[in-house]
């Protein structure tokens, strides 16, 4: 049989993730005609046929859907052996462009940074902040090597893992008159003024089936997708908003905002996504488990924090963090 040239392989997982012959010559920077010619030099070579026109424009047959997982998993293995040898040579070197959540950006990203820059200071860093819709479509478009998301169901063309878990928390003003830390059913601090993420973020999804499994009466609702307006927003009104523990952990003790764990517990899960033709460069994972450190040392303030007892006076009392 003949040999199938690797790009001929990258031909078929562009057109297989993009579901056409025109975005697919775009991304690996080729003509229409050209892909075409590649994925039809493959099915040659096979003897079988590998994609069809359809309504929802190409998409690959059986046999096709089975030849590109196994054609991604051959090209990570390869870039990963790349990767490997740099890694050896000492060279920790390159671009790297990250995407991430404001849930990430306001408490996680700084000590990370601080740690990162200057053990590699070759590493050219980029970081995008954005909400998953966004930065999904720019990892799938290659203009991002990874980026943190809420779990969702998948994308062909993504491969993702867990990051965290994280425990949802409301978040007050004053006004509202909340002790600080202590555990907060939302039916009881019912009828809400509630803000809340967009009807396209995953969390919103996660937020409304709470309120409705636990019979949270919603007196208003404001949709923003604007975090730092919604923190200050909270602050100086009685609305509330519902937030990951990752973004509020800066809050606790501080006089602006009030922070109480909802009870029954609501979780976020967040994962790492990248391009499933991809393997994180070294710079990358060594990226990841610095900003994976610094989120498991932010839990650990969190469960200091909620294991201090509540005074009489109905404030919590702190505990040297």
């Amino acid at each position: 049989m003949a040999d199938i040239a690797l790009r001929q392989v990258r031909a078929v997982i562009a057109v297989c993730e993009e579901g056409s012959f025109t975005r697919a010559a775009e991304r690996e920077n080729a003509t229409q005609s050209g892909i075409s010619q590649h994925v039809a030099t493959v099915e040659r070579t096979l003897g079988v046929k590998l994609f069809e026109r359809s309504a929802r424009g190409i998409v690959p047959t059986p046999a096709g859907l089975r030849y590109y997982k196994s054609c991604v998993e051959a090209v990570g293995r390869l870039e990963n052996a790349n990767e490997e040898a740099r890694a050896l040579a000492g060279l920790v070197t390159g671009d790297l462009r990250i995407g991430l959540m404001p849930t990430f950006t306001r408490a996680v990203l700084a000590p990370t940074l601080d740690d990162f820059v200057p053990r590699h200071p070759d590493v050219r860093l980029h970081v995008f902040e954005g909400y998953s819709g966004v930065l999904t479509d720019m990892v799938l478009a290659d203009e991002l090597d990874f980026a943190l998301v809420p779990a969702f169901e998948g994308r062909v063309g993504l491969k993702s893992r867990l990051l965290v878990r994280d425990r949802e928390m409301l978040l007050s003003g004053c006004k509202r008159g909340l002790t600080p830390l202590a555990p907060v059913r939302l039916a009881d601090c019912a009828p809400l003024k509630i803000v809340v993420p967009g009807p396209d973020n995953i969390r919103r999804r996660n937020l409304e089936t709470y309120f409705q499994t636990h019979g949270v009466e919603i007196a208003a609702l404001l949709e923003m997708d604007a975090m730092i307006g919604t923190l200050e927003f909270v602050a100086r009104t009685d609305w509330l908003t519902v937030l990951p523990s990752l973004i509020s952990v800066n809050d606790i003790g501080k006089g602006d905002l009030v922070v109480n764990p909802i009870d029954p517990p609501l979780h976020a899960e967040f994962v790492v996504i990248q391009p499933t033709r991809r393997t994180l460069s070294m710079p990358a994972r060594l990226f990841l488990e610095r900003f994976e450190a610094e989120v498991a040392s932010i839990h650990a303030i969190w469960a200091k924090a909620l294991k201090a007892p509540v005074a009489s006076n109905g404030r919590k009392r702190r505990r040297q963090l």
